[in-house]
């Protein structure tokens, strides 16, 4: 959207998604079932005609110098832009599982909108403590009877765990042990006193920003640990924009596209505020 505005743009990009272990993309409108990595590649030729410049890099750090911010890439000198978007999104916290990340992005996954719909009817494992893991089990009723909630914490409260019991999920309180599989294909969970036959296993072990530079450019965060932005993705620091799942808002790819687009809206207003080509709303 920047390109098609006529503004100089460069996207650095390592081509490390945090969807980048999953076989397929799934709830995008006419790319349903896309491997990420191609949806990725699409979008870079697309590039091309707006003149946008890719750089296959890492960014190390960002500062900001007076009117304009300094990136400071891993090869070569820095760039200065004038304005930011960051859509570094973010990163689960794995757990400290034998076989979990063998099998994450094939039978293990932390979404059930994105793969509920392939693992309808099979018998799911959920792995997740609190009110978190709970609430996981239970939604999950939506596209499976069998499901199994592997919880050793004691937050969950007793109405809670009148729920959980209503809706037939029986809750396991041991630490699970290992994931046995093949090929990344689950078989088994296997905990401290036995095992359970499982097709999947969905988990809620918290998450963190894949890069710190919102944090050290000093934006504000929620209370869930994601950016804090106004409707357009703008921050508390001006001409610093954050899209994507490190934002306040549901983690879908196809939204993490809308919200990009939104912000190249904004970014693309204040350019025209700045040079007085834009009356004041």
């Amino acid at each position: 959207m920047l390109g098609r505005c006529r503004r100089r743009v460069v996207v650095c990009d390592t081509g490390t998604p945090r969807n980048r272990p999953s076989r397929a993309l799934h709830g995008y409108l006419t790319r349903d079932g896309i491997a990420p990595l191609d949806l990725l590649q699409l979008g870079r030729q697309e590039l091309r005609p707006y003149r946008v410049e890719y750089r296959r890099t890492r960014v190390e750090d960002v500062y900001r110098r007076s009117d304009r911010f300094e990136v400071q890439l891993a090869r070569g000198p820095s760039l200065f832009c004038r304005k930011l978007l960051i859509a570094t999104g973010v990163e689960e916290n794995y757990p400290d599982i034998e076989g979990f990340r063998e099998c994450y992005g094939t039978s293990v996954f932390h979404c059930p909108y994105c793969d509920g719909w392939e693992r309808r009817d099979s018998r799911l494992a959920v792995y997740g403590g609190g009110p978190a893991g709970a609430a996981l089990a239970l939604s999950l009723k939506t596209w499976s009877r069998d499901v199994v909630l592997f919880s050793s914490d004691r937050r969950l409260s007793r109405a809670v765990r009148a729920r959980l019991d209503k809706h037939g999920i029986r809750v396991i309180p041991q630490t699970v042990r290992r994931l046995r599989h093949t090929a990344g294909r689950l078989h088994a969970v296997e905990y401290a006193s036995g095992d359970i036959r499982r097709d999947a296993l969905f988990f809620t072990t918290g998450q963190h920003q894949q890069a710190v530079f919102a944090q050290s450019l000093g934006c504000e965060f929620t209370r869930k640990g994601t950016v804090r932005t106004d409707r357009l993705g703008e921050t508390c620091v001006p001409g610093v924009f954050v899209v994507g799942d490190a934002s306040f808002d549901v983690q879908f790819a196809i939204v993490a596209a809308a919200e990009g687009a939104k912000a190249a809206v904004a970014i693309n207003r204040q350019f025209q505020a700045e040079a007085g080509q834009a009356l004041a709303s």
